[in-house]
């Protein structure tokens, strides 16, 4: 099934691609490798998820904040080739996590993101990653996920 099918039948639909923080550019391509600037989790123009997991957000919470930055990531990612069935695997994940002092559960957070693409693109969706704890990040963001991926084409 390709991978518009499997979202559907997954419950979700990508969103319009969230505006830009800064100068920068959401996808950078080198070769066959796409790497994917931070993604918050944004939705409707603003930030659904703020504070320190730990203390404002519960481990639930943080997952879909994680699972919102992926979603995020799929809708920059499309929007630049045009068709997620090009991607072939994600290489790796870059995960923050505002996190109250003493929170050391950051790969749970994470999880959202992850589980989110291996149930998409199956044995591709499996990736490296890194979760790391963080005393703040921009906006007040409870996550933000910096991701590659790799494509088939040009």
């Amino acid at each position: 099934m390709d991978v518009y099918g499997r979202l559907d039948q997954m419950g979700l639909s990508l969103p319009a691609p969230p505006a830009r923080g800064g100068v920068y550019v959401p996808v950078r391509q080198v070769g066959q490798m796409l790497f994917v600037s931070g993604q918050g989790p944004v939705v409707d123009g603003a930030p659904a998820f703020t504070g320190k997991v730990g203390a404002d957000r519960t481990i639930e919470e943080g997952r879909e904040a994680a699972r919102i930055c992926m979603l995020n990531t799929l809708a920059w990612l499309h929007e630049h080739l045009g068709d997620l069935n090009r991607l072939t695997g994600v290489a790796k994940l870059l995960g923050f996590v505002a996190s109250a002092a003493g929170f050391n559960q950051q790969p749970q957070v994470v999880n959202g993101a992850s589980e989110l693409l291996v149930d998409l693109f199956g044995d591709s969706g499996w990736h490296a990653r890194s979760a790391i704890g963080v005393n703040e990040l921009p906006g007040d963001i409870t996550v933000e996920i910096e991701s590659i991926f790799v494509y088939e084409g040009k």
